[in-house]
């Protein structure tokens, strides 16, 4: 939070913009716009007891302090349903979740933050186990999407590769 106090102090004692830039550890930009602000408020040193920091930045930049914007999160549950389908994508449903939240008025996010959130949302649901095997004993195949077909050479013709067995 920017110490508008300070800035007004060190004003009033005659300290040049740098030095109060580097005092409070703020852009000389920041320190210019305070000092204007409080010129035009007729807000000078020293200051009654009772104005808090909280107060003083509310009455120089109230649109500033109400900044933080709450954006709509994820339904997750229905990311969950709806991801493994096939055709399904991070993006479609990032798609769908800002179309829903321009129709209520919500604000989104953006992709990566909705990336971010399903991540977390995997974390937590994620349960992994080691499988002691030999090399080579076994072979587990995962098939994304549709189904792998095998056609026989001889009669031409086809199945599906998960309904065969070794």
């Amino acid at each position: 939070m920017t110490k508008y106090r300070e800035i007004l102090r060190l004003t009033s004692l005659g300290f040049t913009q740098r030095n109060i830039m580097h005092s409070c550890s703020v852009s000389q930009k920041t320190v210019v716009k305070v000092q204007r602000r409080a010129k035009e408020l007729g807000i000078e040193w020293p200051l009654e007891k009772s104005i808090t920091d909280t107060t003083l930045q509310n009455l120089m930049f109230p649109k500033e302090s109400n900044k933080s914007v709450t954006r709509r999160p994820p339904d997750l549950a229905y990311i969950r349903k709806e991801l493994p389908k096939n055709g399904v994508s991070k993006k479609l449903l990032w798609t769908e979740y800002l179309e829903e939240c321009k129709l209520n008025g919500n604000n989104p996010l953006m992709y990566s933050q909705f990336c971010h959130y399903i991540h977390q949302d995997e974390q937590k649901r994620r349960a992994t186990m080691h499988i002691n095997r030999k090399p080579g004993e076994q072979v587990e195949v995962d098939w994304a999407g549709d189904p792998a077909k095998i056609i026989d050479p001889d009669t031409g013709e086809i199945f599906d590769a998960i309904s065969l067995s070794v």
